[in-house]
């Protein structure tokens, strides 16, 4: 009698075997490899859309230097002529000018230089091109982000100019 106690209190107290503890190591591991995929996956989409919000304060920016000067800065000035008055190259601009950005942007959140272009090479020539060649730093690759309008946006969806996608051909790699 007594040995039989001892047998099924044994049995009552058996614990996890070897395969049962490596199979939950498993479990979880592979449970944190898909949450930090998921977690990579929404920083580059953030830091996609921190870039296109630094593109469009550009945007107003060169906006409010065509209206105080009647044209875009040109390839020469740069985007630099935003913030740095020694860019003008003209007198009577260097009397209208006004800072248009309190802190220099001279590089993109991936540490690529802005590209920028006073005649578009994409569409209407009175308008300017600029892009940023994304997180690969490669030029036409689909993480370019760019102004002007690209295939995949003509094709149908919302169309708004500055979103990223193919830039196609940019010759110049920014005019600086």
């Amino acid at each position: 009698m007594e040995q039989q106690k001892r047998l099924s209190t044994r049995s009552t107290r058996r614990g996890f075997t070897l395969i049962e503890v490596m199979i939950v190591i498993l479990i979880v591991l592979a449970l944190g490899g898909l949450v930090a995929y998921n977690l990579l996956g929404t920083k580059e989409d953030a830091e996609n859309k921190l870039v296109q919000v630094d593109m469009n304060t550009f945007k107003s920016a060169l906006k409010q230097f065509r209206f105080d000067h009647g044209r875009y800065p040109t390839d020469e000035e740069g985007i630099e002529v935003l913030w740095s008055k020694e860019k003008l190259t003209d007198e009577e601009d260097a009397k209208k000018w006004r800072k248009l950005l309190e802190e220099p942007m001279p590089k993109d959140r991936f540490g690529n230089t802005w590209g920028y272009r006073q005649k578009s090479e994409h569409g209407d020539e009175d308008i300017y091109d600029m892009w940023s060649y994304g997180r690969d730093k490669q030029e036409g690759t689909t993480d370019d982000i760019v102004s002007w309008k690209t295939n995949e946006e003509e094709g149908g969806s919302s169309g708004s100019s500055g979103s990223s996608g193919s830039s196609g051909s940019s010759s110049g790699s920014g005019g600086n």
